[in-house]
């Protein structure tokens, strides 16, 4: 073989590897990205179908059995009688009232025990209750469950392209229509009353309240983002901080009933720190 047949056959034997490369690379590069591509439903879009760990609910009360058969809630001593961990400081996430209702939302968080709706075994509202914890979907709608420390709830969202209902009620939960911009599903809620607050400190709301939730699913993971625009309290429209999903292999169970049983033992206005 001649010099120059030699070197062609050595140039054509790196573009074959190189190929090869390239294609492995490649197969490596899509498999990654088919991890984390969301399996879909027979319209096309993502599933959201299952249930999703999302620190909602009561999943922040972490009750401890004392020797003495006292519960503690929160800050309490570890086993030996070693001094509680250090809870990590969070800024709060709160909403911006107008100047003359700031005084008001105080009153409320001070008086807390006693004005909470949640307290009383009421539905928290949107957007306190947070991500649902169970999503069903289904051509034309999706349902959301929920197990929150007042109890359990539902939404039902349709999805097929209809307006708001003229006709209904006001209610905790408002009324839904969600649309897909994308691989995103964007729910648009209003018509709420005015029984439920925004978070659990005292953030109160009017009719006017509407909520928009955006649920993006990547892989076994799903962001939940949420924006409260109240205009006749609110300075500016409130984007909660993002909260992240993951999905879970368990499924809900039948909640224990809320009672109300303890607001007539109530001896000051102590109460809990609010994590959400």
């Amino acid at each position: 073989m001649n010099r120059h047949a030699r070197k062609a056959s050595q140039a054509a034997a790196a573009m074959l590897a190189a190929a090869g490369l390239f294609a492995a690379t490649a197969s490596a590069g899509d498999a990654a990205a088919a991890s984390q591509t969301a399996a879909r439903t027979p319209d096309g879009h993502p599933d959201f179908n299952g249930t999703w760990e999302n620190g909602s609910g009561y999943d922040f009360v972490k009750p401890q059995k004392g020797t003495d058969g006292s519960i503690c809630i929160t800050g309490c001593r570890q086993p030996g009688g070693s001094a509680p961990a250090p809870r990590a400081v969070v800024t709060p996430d709160r909403p911006v009232y107008k100047p003359d209702l700031v005084a008001k939302v105080k009153d409320l968080e001070k008086r807390q025990v006693e004005t909470d709706p949640v307290l009383r075994c009421r539905s928290p509202g949107l957007p306190r209750i947070g991500p649902p914890d169970k999503i069903v979907q289904r051509p034309g709608e999706i349902v959301f469950l929920y197990d929150d420390v007042s109890g359990s709830f539902w939404r039902i969202v349709p999805t097929d392209g209809r307006k708001h209902r003229a006709d209904a009620d006001e209610s905790y939960l408002g009324d839904a229509i969600g649309h897909w911009e994308g691989d995103t599903l964007v729910v648009e809620t209003m018509n709420f009353n005015e029984d439920t607050w925004l978070t659990d400190n005292g953030a109160f709301h009017s009719k006017a309240l509407r909520v928009t939730e955006k649920l993006t699913r990547t892989g076994d993971t799903m962001q939940w983002v949420a924006t409260a625009d109240d205009p006749q309290v609110l300075t500016q429209p409130w984007q909660l901080r993002p909260r992240m999903m993951t999905k879970a292999e368990h499924e809900l169970q039948e909640p224990v009933p809320c009672v109300e049983q303890d607001l007539n033992h109530v001896v000051d206005g102590s109460h809990h720190d609010n994590p959400r």
